[in-house]
């Protein structure tokens, strides 16, 4: 439903699959219908295999997605996603995470649907998502472990911390893969951001339902970044809660800090950072301080105190004040590299190469990093010479 949204918002179906064969799957097609569902028209996107279900393990479709030279943040995201399923799955088994085989979604249908959306979230050019309360349906399903309750185990597990609701519809409405998609890449849940519409795209589920259209609506927009702030400032935002989540750690191995980082911003942190302090009876530690959508603050809270040994967290709300930015594609030698451009007004301020453009194309090619960076910052600079800059 998520690949067919993406393809019905305008993302080429075509170019969706030249990607996906870099993965050296055998054996599978993807094609795309209009259907229609309730009376609404969608995109029915529908994957067909050779290999039925097979079971693969995280490390076998990590590796291959590392190997298929993809976009760097489709592959970061499909990494991502594939990781946090493995997490799920193994908390609900009671196993570890690198002896999980996934079953339904280590079938080649599965792997095509979770990366070829981060592929088109990659043509569709979308930084950040936002969701709503997702309805999770109701009653049973049959799974290779047999039939289990709705929403399943899996499913229940990779929600933690997401609003959801069931409209008493009874089927399985959010699939262990869909609730993977969506926890995993949405930082704010429940609301439609302020932004400027331009495309919006309708994604069919296979049930055709006598309750509702079983339909995926996804709205692309820009960002608004034009209006005045509170204090005058044009292109400014103060509307945009932030939860802190901080704890004092004076008693942890600090290999832990890097693997909890990494764990902080796989689950959606905005960003993780710590900082020395000087603590009680005079001992040496360590302040970690996240920042999160308040949506996600539950799952951060979890996330500390089952990977650090802290033993309390402190939360409280600020507000974040943001420039307006965009991405802005540029052609240099050795390939093309967006540029994060923050404005004030009409006034460029910042504008910064994407480090993993220029990472993938350095070590592509040999090149070194910085410059690839400083190769992409005059290329920026050359064709936006006549943009006001401050």
């Amino acid at each position: 439903m998520v690949l067919g949204a993406l393809v019905d918002a305008g993302a080429d179906l075509r170019a969706i699959e030249g990607e996906l064969r870099r993965l050296g799957l055998a054996g599978w097609s993807i094609s795309a219908e209009k259907v229609m569902r309730g009376a609404i028209s969608a995109t029915h996107v529908k994957v067909t295999s050779e290999q039925g279900h097979h079971h693969r393990g995280l490390s076998v479709i990590l590796g291959r997605i590392a190997k298929a030279e993809l976009v760097p943040r489709a592959a970061e995201r499909a990494t991502r996603i594939f990781t946090r399923l493995a997490e799920a799955e193994a908390k609900v088994h009671n196993m570890p995470v690198e002896k999980v085989h996934f079953h339904e979604v280590g079938a080649v249908d599965s792997i095509v649907d979770i990366v070829g959306a981060c592929v088109g979230f990659e043509l569709l050019e979308i930084d950040e998502f936002a969701c709503s309360s997702m309805d999770v349906g109701g009653g049973q399903v049959k799974t290779a472990h047999g039939v289990i309750p709705v929403p399943a185990p899996a499913t229940v597990e990779l929600l933690r911390g997401v609003p959801v609701h069931s409209s008493g519809v009874q089927k399985e409405l959010v699939t262990p893969t869909g609730a993977a998609i969506a926890s995993t890449l949405s930082t704010r849940y429940a609301e439609i951001p302020a932004m400027t519409m331009r495309a919006v795209g309708y994604g069919a589920g296979t049930a055709v339902l006598a309750e509702k259209a079983n339909v995926l609506r996804i709205l692309i927009g820009d960002h608004e970044g034009a209006g005045a702030s509170a204090d005058g400032g044009a292109g400014l935002a103060w509307d945009l809660p932030v939860s802190v989540i901080e704890a004092n750690l004076d008693d942890m191995n600090p290999q832990v800090y890097g693997y909890l980082m990494d764990r902080a911003l796989e689950a959606g942190a905005l960003d993780v950072f710590s900082s020395a302090v000087q603590m009680k009876k005079n001992r040496p530690g360590t302040l970690v301080t996240i920042l999160c959508e308040p949506s996600n603050a539950a799952r951060m809270t979890d996330l500390l105190f089952r990977e650090t040994t802290t033993i309390g967290v402190r939360t409280y709300e600020a507000q974040r004040k943001t420039l307006a930015r965009e991405f802005v594609r540029v052609t240099t030698e050795f390939g093309d590299v967006r540029v994060k451009v923050s404005r004030l007004g009409e006034a460029i301020v910042n504008a910064a190469p994407e480090f993993e453009d220029c990472k993938a194309i350095a070590e592509k090619q040999g090149v070194a990093l910085k410059t690839v960076i400083a190769t992409a910052a005059f290329e920026f600079q050359k064709r936006f010479e006549k943009v006001k800059m401050v």
